[in-house]
Parts: C-alpha cells; structure tokens; sequence
C-alpha cells in the first residue's frame, strides 16, 4: 500500500530545493504586487521568469540543490514557455538542451504562449461534448426529470466546461464560444 506520508516527504524535500535555488539566483514573477516564484504540485514544478535568459540560472541553481539530496531533473521532460514573446527552439540548462514550447498543461489547464484564452476553450469544447455524448443514453435520454438532468449538468457536466476558467482572459469571441457550448449542452 506504501507510506501515507511519502508525497508530503517529497514534497517537503521538493520545496527545500526550490528554496535554496530561488534564493541562489533571486527569480520572481510579480502578479499585482504579489511575487511569485514558482508553482509546484506533487512532481509538478513551473518555474517561472520574465525572460529566458533569466529562467536558465535558475533552472542549472534547482539541478545543483536537487542532486545534493539525491534528486535528478529529468532533462527529457523539462519544457520551457515563454508567454507573449518569440523565444528560440531551444535552451541549454546544466550542459542540457531544454524545448522551449508554445503550450503546456499544468493541473489540466492548456497554456499558450500566445496568452490568448482560445486554445484553453477550445481544449475544454472538447471534453466537455466528450462528456455529454459519453452520457447521452444513460442520463440525457433517459426517463430522468429534466430538474434531476439540469442537476447531473451542474455537478457532472458544466466543472469539466469551467475547469481554469478563473484564469482565461474572455474576449467577445471566446464568451460566445462558451455560451454556444452551453447551450448546445442544454439542449442535447
């Protein structure tokens, strides 16, 4: 079954390093006026940094701290992105070399370099008609009340729809997309 408390270990070990190498090199993102630095879950980890050139210090300081406990990136899966501007293919990170990529996921929410919300709708659009076709004889065409159907749609159906929608900046077009998906929902 394994040790209840080995997530928060790593996770505990996964935050010293990430302390020691932000404080070797000083990176921050300012939000506002809150500073950030970094974004980590489980063995999950977003560094971030207003430019690239200041992001591969901090990537080389994070490798250092990680291989004194014994932990080692995995140069494979490291990605960098850039958001809003052009940066080059690639980037070279403790004599590695780093794809620098125009979208991510991070916690199931796409990111484009572009910043623009469309590619994020777009991939929710998707799994949220997944969703609702996966249901539509079990619950849409069933005998089912249509109150009991609207509340299987708010609980089952509109969080896979919203999921990171508190971080997409809506322009006309997007919120027209959402509210098309919505309704083509609402009345399948």
């Amino acid at each position: 079954m394994g040790c209840v408390t080995a997530s928060d270990s790593f996770a505990t070990g996964v935050d010293w390093v990430m302390d020691r190498a932000i404080g070797k090199v000083m990176n921050q993102v300012v939000f506002g006026q809150d500073p950030y630095t970094d974004l980590d879950f489980a063995d999950d980890i977003s560094l971030l940094a207003e430019l690239l050139s200041l992001l591969i210090p901090v990537l080389e300081a994070f490798a250092e701290e990680a291989a004194a406990i014994g932990l080692e990136v995995n140069w494979d899966k490291t990605k960098v992105q850039a958001l809003g501007t052009q940066q080059p293919d690639t980037g070279r990170a403790y004599g590695h070399e780093v794809a620098v990529v125009d979208e991510s996921v991070y916690l199931c929410a796409l990111t484009h370099s572009s910043v623009l919300s469309s590619y994020g709708i777009h991939c929710r659009s998707g799994l949220t008609r997944s969703a609702m076709q996966k249901s539509d004889n079990c619950i849409w065409k069933s005998r089912l009340s249509l109150s009991t159907k609207l509340k299987l749609y708010n609980v089952c159906i509109l969080p896979i729809m919203l999921y990171g929608s508190e971080c997409w900046a809506l322009s006309k077009a997007d919120a027209r997309k959402v509210d098309a998906l919505d309704q083509w929902c609402l009345r399948s």
